[in-house]
């Protein structure tokens, strides 16, 4: 259920069929209550530009974040008007069918939404439109999208990530332009030099450590508390695990390579895994916008663990692709025939890493992208994860696409797309490309 604080505005005018609409406000409240903790709303229709004042007014204490403006029958914008003055929030418009064709026109709805569209037009406020009944399934879908959106535009406005060292040499498209990212998507970053980061790693507490490798032992097969490398990801989980409390940070961007493996002594694949299991969407190479397309794909799929990989095969004969990287995958990934297994990096062969083929089910890929001439852009994917054996050392997975591979592939060579992909297990595709809308980010789409 979503946790958007929303006001329902069901407005009348007295001269049309009243108790049709009190019944469509009924109907409506229900499906409200259904996808929304915190619906504020008054116990019958406001018929008049006073009934709408007096019962925000009695609001003044909330904040809210949506509102609802459900024109039951015709109003004029004086109602609407009413409301803006109030809240500066986004607003979803809806109007209704007409209960019957012939003789009286008992509700004139779809004129009440068209009348308050132009006057929130006029004003440039941010608004949304829809059309239908509540029991109709693409009310219900627009409904839920835009909710889901809004929360995470709001989520978007007090998000910080902790980057954790610079971008390794060569690794461009890590880095970002904060102010940019701040102006976009209200994002904001941490920065934490990676070599204090190993140092305050090893004063963490025997107790710290202690509950990182309880936390791991409960989902990774085959962990070994007495290796060394074992007891240094429990020192950089419990120092980072830290850091989130300290700093509220949302998702994170480390440095992996080189020095992970040439000063630390360990590979940070474990630590990455672990947190983001954990909901803190976690990147390798330092890859800021990885991380944030990470978190958009947790938040809007209500908390799925998502994957970062790069894209390393083709495979013409099965329309798929597939997504790999080093030992980075959230536990609950790991197909169930195999399970999280701890392992070493396939090519430094240091601990501790996951070794596993990621499980079969519906995707959606996506990645924030950026080019310093053109500002921010989306991709979205959409496609199904094979259940077939692991690909490669590490961790992997083999994508059915929904459009045509050496197209899409050539496509996306051509548009200049960052080799990391984000993928979630939930198809929020509609969430994503709306998502782009309401932060005017052009996306380009591939799910048919």
């Amino acid at each position: 259920m979503n946790g958007m604080k929303v006001l329902y505005i069901p407005a009348v005018k007295k001269t049309f069929d009243v108790e049709t609409a009190r019944k469509q406000r009924s109907q409506t409240s229900e499906v409200l209550k259904s996808v929304s903790a915190h619906l504020f709303e008054p116990e019958d229709v406001l018929g008049s530009v006073n009934d709408v004042s007096e019962f925000i007014n009695s609001l003044e204490a909330e904040s809210i974040d949506y509102v609802i403006y459900q024109s039951l029958t015709f109003t004029d914008g004086e109602y609407i008007r009413e409301v803006i003055n109030r809240f500066s929030v986004p607003v979803m418009v809806w109007s209704i069918r007409e209960p019957e064709i012939g003789g009286r026109l008992r509700l004139n709805s779809l004129t009440g939404g068209n009348s308050t569209s132009h006057v929130l037009r006029a004003a440039n406020h941010p608004y949304d439109f829809v059309f239908g009944n509540s029991d109709e399934s693409q009310v219900l879908n627009k409904l839920r999208v835009n909710l889901n959106v809004q929360s995470m535009i709001k989520n978007l406005q007090s998000m910080k990530i902790g980057v954790v060292g610079e971008h390794p040499p060569g690794f461009f498209f890590a880095d970002t332009d904060e102010e940019l990212l701040q102006k976009q998507f209200g994002v904001q970053i941490h920065s934490m030099q990676l070599e204090r980061a190993f140092e305050q790693a090893k004063q963490t507490t025997a107790s710290m450590q202690q509950q990182e490798l309880d936390r791991a032992e409960t989902q990774v097969i085959g962990l070994q508390r007495s290796e060394e490398t074992t007891k240094k990801f429990s020192e950089f989980c419990a120092y980072m695990r830290q850091e989130i409390r300290e700093e509220n940070l949302s998702a994170l961007a480390i440095r992996c390579l080189p020095e992970f493996f040439t000063e630390f002594g360990a590979a940070a694949c474990s630590t990455l895994s672990q947190l983001t299991e954990d909901g803190v969407s976690s990147a390798c190479e330092t890859d800021i916008h990885g991380a944030l397309s990470m978190h958009i794909l947790n938040h809007l799929s209500l908390g799925a663990s998502p994957y970062l990989g790069d894209m390393v095969h083709v495979n013409e004969a099965s329309n798929s692709v597939v997504f790999w990287h080093c030992g980075a995958g959230a536990y609950s990934l790991a197909n169930e025939k195999q399970g999280a297994q701890a392992g070493v990096h396939p090519n430094r062969k240091t601990g501790m890493t996951m070794e596993f083929g990621l499980k079969a089910g519906e995707v959606t890929i996506f990645r924030v992208s950026y080019l310093p001439m053109e500002g921010f852009r989306l991709l979205i994917m959409k496609g199904k994860a094979l259940d077939t054996p692991q690909r490669f050392n590490g961790t992997s997975v083999e994508v059915e696409l929904c459009t045509p591979v050496t197209e899409t592939v050539q496509q996306l060579m051509e548009g200049g797309y960052e080799p990391h992909y984000g993928l979630v297990y939930a198809d929020v595709t509609e969430d994503l490309v709306e998502l782009g809308r309401k932060l005017n980010i052009p996306a380009t789409v591939y799910v048919e």
